[in-house]
């Protein structure tokens, strides 16, 4: 048996050792130059655009919400301001684990299950898991002492601080300042998004509202660095918000408080102007609501309570408030009788009580008639129809006038349209026409609409802004001023409102507006022991005032009364009763207020309404004899 011996080649082994060491430098030379190569390019090629990506990793680009311009009255006293709250906010993508961190949140601050719930629908609603979520607004200084305790235990929360809208007045002027309300998706709309970053308010209503623009400033930027927890360690760099416009508007802060006490919680408004101006004294609307719930958190029960109260705090009377006029529009119906020819201050009827159209049957009453057929004012001239406010003059009157000419004149009153300058929400009321009815109601214009107009009945509607206006006209002697609520500010906002040459009433000698206005003194003044002798207002304001005032009364029916029927009160429902009008300015020879007060169901213009215009033109004349001294 042979046995084959294999002989080691070293020769061979060496060659391949070195074969193999050769590859593995190789190898290890393309590797180390690969990471040079790799390392060049991200210290040298793309170095900047990395150093951006770790920049961005630790610093962010936050919004800076312009804080609000702030809303004064005339008197310098605030109307809106702003006031530091804090709100909890949180980023979903610092968490690990949402729902331990609510947990969490809730057993520190003790929160209840409505706002657990608003807390998760406020999570539900966002649309960047990168972004700040607000889910706890208007944290008291205790559980922001908690939240800053617990810090550690919390990650991705923030505790911010911002400026909210606050109304010192709050429901006193709620209606004549207006107040901000959530920023909505429709609202970015009709906005430039980007001026509301950060911004969680935007102007609704009023004031507010109308001057948005101005109010809200420019949005501001800041560069801040931040920690792995977002924690902002340092500001790097600052472009500040630019404040909002302050604002002054011709509001009297005190008076709008002298109205609300006057209307004494009765349903109605108040509307003051200057007649010089137009500047809106006082705008008050009662039964009102606190615009402050509406910035800090209103539960659903407030809400609801609110915005279903048959007494509808929300509506603004003042300037949305549509109602006959009544008697009040009787010197418009006196004064287009003067212009067109009908009548003269010297042409008199005999006033029985009630009045009948030729050939008709349906008789209209004047407010004096009883059951037994008595009343009336007796032999009755223009100014004596005005200051006993004879139905039965202007029924005649409005049916002897041609109606187109009654309603081209009463047009330039502002009936039928808006005048306010900054106001244009206030709604227009309603001056019907022919055309109008016939369009509206398919009916032609009856000869008995004709006399439901003279009387400021029918389809005749206005609002207490419109009345103000009105008195104004009269006061100024027939210069009409449209009413505005901006006193001051910036010329740009000026323009915003622009500059309007005072109107004048066309057709009426300076005579007879002088006529005019001392019938409405009449009104307030003409007092003595014989009852059908008085003005409608003396026994309620005129036996006890130290300056000459000019008003109209008037009452304006909610249910028609059948023929042969007395109007009674006590037999109708709350709102089924007449509402009080009254319209007054003061003094006679250089009147600087104008009102116009309208109870809702309230009952007699010169009984309810004409002492409430008398409490506020008392508190403004008071006061500008005290500034004269």
């Amino acid at each position: 048996m042979l046995v084959e011996l294999s002989i080691k080649d070293s020769g061979r082994e060496q060659e391949m050792f070195i074969g193999r060491a050769i590859i593995l430098f190789a190898l290890v030379v393309i590797l180390f130059a690969t990471l040079v190569a790799r390392m060049l390019t991200l210290q040298v090629v793309e170095h900047e655009t990395y150093q951006l990506r770790a920049d961005n990793n630790r610093t962010q680009i936050q919004t800076l919400a312009p804080s609000r311009g702030m809303i004064y009255d005339r008197n310098g006293r605030l109307l809106a301001d702003n006031q530091t709250s804090f709100s909890l906010a949180v980023v979903a993508e610092r968490v690990e684990d949402i729902e331990d961190l609510l947990s969490s949140i809730i057993k520190i601050l003790s929160l209840d299950p409505q706002q657990v719930e608003k807390i998760r629908a406020e999570l539900a609603k966002r649309s960047r898991t990168d972004a700040a979520v607000v889910i706890l607004e208007a944290l008291s200084e205790k559980q922001v002492s908690l939240l800053a305790v617990n810090r550690h235990r919390l990650p991705g929360i923030e505790v911010m601080s911002h400026l909210v809208r606050s109304y010192p007045m709050g429901s006193i002027a709620a209606h004549a300042v207006g107040s901000v309300r959530r920023l909505t998706k429709e609202d970015l709309q009709t906005v430039q998004p980007v001026q509301y970053r950060g911004s969680q308010f935007i102007g609704k209503r009023g004031v507010e509202a109308f001057y948005e623009k101005s109010l809200h400033g420019k949005v501001g930027y800041q560069k801040v660095e931040t920690d792995a927890y977002g924690r902002v360690r340092r500001v790097l760099d600052v472009q500040g918000a630019q404040t909002g416009q302050n604002l002054i508007l011709h509001l009297d802060s005190k008076l709008q408080a002298v109205s609300v006490d006057a209307l004494d919680g009765r349903r109605g408004a108040v509307v003051a102007l200057d007649p010089a101006t137009g500047g809106v004294l006082a705008m008050v609307s009662q039964p009102s609501y606190d615009p402050n719930l509406f910035v800090s958190g209103i539960s659903p029960s407030q809400f609801k309570e609110i915005s279903n109260s048959i007494y509808v705090p929300l509506f603004n009377r003042a300037v949305n408030g549509q109602y006959a006029p009544g008697s009040t529009f009787k010197p418009v119906v006196g004064l287009a009788g003067i212009s067109s020819s009908t009548t003269d201050w010297k042409e008199t009827i005999d006033d029985k009580g009630w009045f009948k159209l030729s050939g008709q049957e349906r008789v209209y009453r004047d407010w004096s008639w009883t059951k037994d057929d008595s009343g009336g004012q007796g032999e009755v001239n223009l100014n004596r129809a005005i200051y006993r406010s004879s139905n039965v003059y202007f029924y005649d009157l409005a049916s002897r006038m041609e109606v187109n000419s009654l309603l081209s004149f009463a047009r330039q009153f502002g009936f039928g349209r808006n005048l306010a300058l900054d106001i244009p929400q206030a709604s227009s009321g309603l001056l019907p026409t022919p055309e109008w009815k016939r369009k509206v109601k398919n009916q032609p214009w009856y000869p008995g609409d004709s006399v439901n107009l003279g009387i400021g009945q029918g389809d005749l509607l206005a609002t207490p802004l419109q009345m103000a206006a009105v008195a104004a006209t009269i006061a100024n002697r027939g210069k009409v001023v449209r009413p505005k609520m901006l006193m001051s500010g910036d010329p740009s906002i000026d323009e915003m409102i622009g500059v309007d040459e005072p109107l004048q009433i066309v057709g009426i000698s300076e005579e007879d507006w002088e006529n005019m206005v001392d019938s409405m003194e009449d009104v307030v003044h003409r007092g003595g022991k014989g009852f059908r002798g008085n003005g409608t207002a003396w026994a309620y304001i005129g036996q006890n005032i130290g300056y000459r005032m000019a008003g109209k009364s008037g009452t304006s029916q909610v249910v028609e009364i059948n023929q042969g029927e007395v109007y009674d009160e006590g037999k109708l429902s709350e709102f089924r009763r007449k509402h009080a009008w009254f319209i007054a300015f003061a003094p006679v020879d250089n009147p600087t207020i104008a009102v116009a007060v309208l109870v809702e169901n309230g009952g007699g213009g010169s009984s309810v309404a004409a002492p409430v215009a008398k409490a506020v033109i008392d508190a403004h004349l008071a006061k500008d004899i005290a500034r004269i001294r």
